[in-house]
C-alpha cells in the first residue's frame, strides 16, 4: 500500500492492494494522506483473488507464480463460458468482497492448488503441464477467469473509492499488474485517475516498506514522486566498450542522430532489434532500455518475434510503445500509460497495426513522453518521420525462462543465441552477419525448444 500511495506523487487517494496473499491479507483497501496510509479492510488467506487466478493457471498447465499473464494473454481467444462454474467455487459479493469455497482447492494445506472436486465442477480434468495443445475449452476456460477477475477487481476499486470518498486510486499487488483489469477499471470504476506502482508484486514492497519508513515512522516531508521505472544498474559507454572488446563483438559506434536514423531504418526494413540504453527498468516489464524492438505494421512481426526469438506460445501478443501525443490517435485511451499497465482497443487510424494487436483488438500499452526518456522517444520519432508512424513493437529483452538481461555481457549473449539481427548497446551498432563465429548454446539448446 506504502509501494502505491508514495510514489504516485498524490496529497492523497485511495488505495487498493489486491494479491496472491502478504501475511494474512490477500486484498486491503484504505485511504492514503500527506504521510499515512491508513487500512480500513481486507479480507484474508486463504480467499484470494491471486491465488484464484493461480489456480486456474496451473489448471490450464501453466506455471505459478511464473505464467498467470500467459492466461490473460489466453483469454481474448475464448468466450466466458464458464464463469457460472467458477462462481460456484468463489462466491463474489456485490461490495467485491469474496469467499472461496475451499472445498475445491488445496493451496491453503496441501501441495496442489485445487483438487477433483475443482475439476469436477468446471467439468474436465486438468490440462497435463505445459502439454503442447491448448483446446477451445482452455481458452473459454481463461477468458471466463479473467472476466471473474475483471468484476471482482472493478467492485472492490468501487467499493474503496466510496468509503474513502476520494476518486484518485492508487494499486499495487500482483494482480494490479492485470493491464486487462485495470481497463475495466478505469471504463467502468467511479475513479477519476489511477496510478499503478510499476513494480506491483512483491518486489514493490522493499521500496514501500522504505517509502513508509521515511514518511510514516521518521515523519519526512513528501518530496518525491515516481516519474520513471529507470531505476536499475546501468552501464557507461567506456563500460559497454570494454565488454565488447572482450566479447570480441563486432560493432560501429554512432553519434547519436545517426544511431537513430539507422535503427529506425532496421526497423522499417523488417529486422528485429535489441535496444540496450540506460538504467534498467524497475518492475517486470521492458520499457526501451532493454527492450527488442520491431514494426507493429508488419503482419507477421509477432510471429517472427515468438518464433526465432522468445521461443514462446504463438498465442502471446506484443505490446506498443507508441508517443504519448500520438496515443489517442492509434488507441481507445485517453491518458498516459508510461508502465504498459493499461488495456485498450486499438482504433483504425488509417495505419494497421497487426503486430501489436490481439485477437480481441486490444493492446497492452507504453506511451513514452521526452521527459521520461529522450532517446527512446527520439528514436521511435525517428521511425515516426520516416514511415508516418508513431508506433513500435516493444517487448523485453529475454527468451523464455531467463530473467531480463541486465549487463552489456547478457545482452550480447541474448542477442548471439537468438535470431535478432542487430543489437545497439549505448551508440554501439552490431549486425548478426557481422559477428564472429562464436561457440555458445543456443537457446534452443539451452531450454530444449525445437
Amino acid at each position: 500500500a506504502a509501494s502505491a500511495f508514495f510514489a504516485s506523487g498524490w496529497e492523497d487517494a485511495t488505495v487498493l492492494t489486491v494479491d496472491g496473499v502478504g501475511e494474512w491479507s490477500t486484498a486491503t483497501w484504505g485511504l492514503g494522506r500527506d504521510r499515512e496510509v491508513t487500512l480500513q479492510g481486507e479480507i484474508r488467506f486463504p480467499h484470494s483473488l491471486g491465488l484464484l487466478y493461480s489456480a486456474f493457471t496451473a489448471y490450464l498447465g501453466f506455471k505459478v507464480n511464473s505464467a498467470e499473464y500467459k492466461v490473460m494473454g489466453l483469454a481474448p481467444y475464448g468466450e466466458p463460458k464458464y464463469v457460472d462454474n467458477i462462481k460456484e467455487m468463489f462466491h463474489l459479493k456485490e461490495d467485491g468482497t469474496f469467499r472461496l469455497d475451499m472445498s475445491c482447492f488445496d493451496f491453503d494445506h496441501g501441495l496442489r492448488m485445487f483438487n477433483s472436486r475443482f475439476e469436477a465442477v468446471m467439468g474436465q480434468p486438468a490440462r497435463p503441464m505445459e502439454a503442447p495443445t491448448l483446446d477451445q475449452f482452455h481458452k473459454d476456460v481463461a477468458r471466463s477467469v479473467q472476466e471473474v477477475v475483471n468484476e471482482a477487481m472493478v467492485k472492490l476499486a468501487t467499493t474503496a473509492v466510496e468509503q474513502t470518498g476520494v476518486p484518485r486510486l492508487c494499486m499495487a499487488g500482483g494482480v494490479a499488474l492485470n493491464c486487462v483489469a485495470n481497463g475495466h477499471i478505469l471504463r467502468e470504476a467511479p475513479i477519476e485517475d489511477l496510478f499503478v506502482q510499476p513494480a506491483a508484486g512483491d518486489a514493490g514492497g522493499a521500496m514501500g516498506a522504505a517509502l513508509w519508513a521515511w514518511h510514516t515512522l521518521l515523519d519526512k516531508p513528501r518530496k518525491w514522486r515516481m516519474e520513471t521505472a529507470y531505476l536499475g544498474p546501468g552501464y557507461s559507454d567506456e563500460q559497454a566498450q570494454n565488454t565488447l572488446d572482450g566479447l570480441g563483438a563486432v560493432y560501429h559506434r554512432l553519434d547519436r542522430q545517426p544511431l537513430l536514423d539507422r535503427t529506425a531504418e532496421l526497423i522499417d526494413q523488417s529486422m528485429v532489434v535489441g535496444w540496450y540504453q540506460g538504467r534498467l527498468e524497475w518492475g517486470p516489464r521492458a520499457l526501451g532500455h532493454r527492450s527488442i524492438l520491431g514494426d507493429a505494421r508488419h503482419p507477421e512481426m509477432r510471429d517472427i518475434i515468438n518464433r526465432k526469438i522468445k521461443f514462446r506460445e504463438g498465442f502471446r501478443p506484443f505490446a506498443p510503445s507508441v508517443l504519448e501525443e500520438c496515443v489517442g490517435q492509434y488507441f481507445d485511451i485517453d491518458r498516459p500509460s508510461p508502465y504498459m499497465l493499461l488495456v485498450a482497443p486499438v482504433r483504425d487510424s488509417g495505419t494497421p497495426l497487426p503486430a501489436i494487436t490481439h485477437v480481441d483488438n486490444s493492446a497492452r500499452i507504453q506511451t513514452i513522453n521526452r521527459a521520461q526518456d529522450e532517446l527512446y522517444y527520439d528514436l521511435i520519432d525517428t521511425f515516426r518521420q520516416k514511415t508516418g508512424c508513431g508506433v513500435v513493437i516493444n517487448t523485453s529483452m529475454n527468451v523464455r525462462g531467463e530473467p531480463i538481461v541486465n549487463t552489456p555481457t547478457d545482452a550480447y549473449h541474448c542477442f548471439m543465441r537468438t535470431h535478432m539481427d542487430a543489437l545497439i548497446v549505448g551508440p554501439f551498432l552490431m549486425l548478426k552477419a557481422e559477428q564472429p563465429d562464436i561457440q555458445l548454446e543456443s537457446a534452443e539448446e539451452a531450454f530444449g525448444l525445437d
